[in-house]
C-alpha cells in the first residue's frame, strides 16, 4: 500500500512539473533549447516561491531538490 502511494505521489509529481515547464515555455519560448538542468533550476526556484501553486501541490513538489527535478524530466 505505502509502495502504491509513492507511486501516485510520483506520478502526480512528473504531472505538475510538466504544467510548470508547459507555463514557462510560453513565458519564455527559447526554453526548448535550454539543457534540462536549466529548466530545472527554474522549476526548483518556482516551486520555492510558489509560482501558481496550491499549497497542496507546492508542498508534493518541495521536498524534490534541483537533480530531482532534472531526472524526473528526463523521464517522460
Amino acid at each position: 500500500m505505502e509502495e502504491k502511494r509513492k507511486d501516485l505521489a510520483g506520478e502526480r509529481q512528473k504531472k505538475l512539473l510538466r504544467k510548470l515547464v508547459e507555463d514557462l515555455s510560453s513565458e519564455e519560448p527559447e526554453l526548448y533549447y535550454q539543457p534540462t538542468s536549466y529548466i530545472a533550476q527554474l522549476l526548483h526556484e518556482r516551486i520555492k516561491t510558489g509560482g501558481r501553486l496550491s499549497k497542496e501541490d507546492r508542498e508534493l513538489l518541495t521536498t524534490l531538490s534541483e537533480r530531482d527535478i532534472e531526472v524526473l524530466l528526463s523521464l517522460r
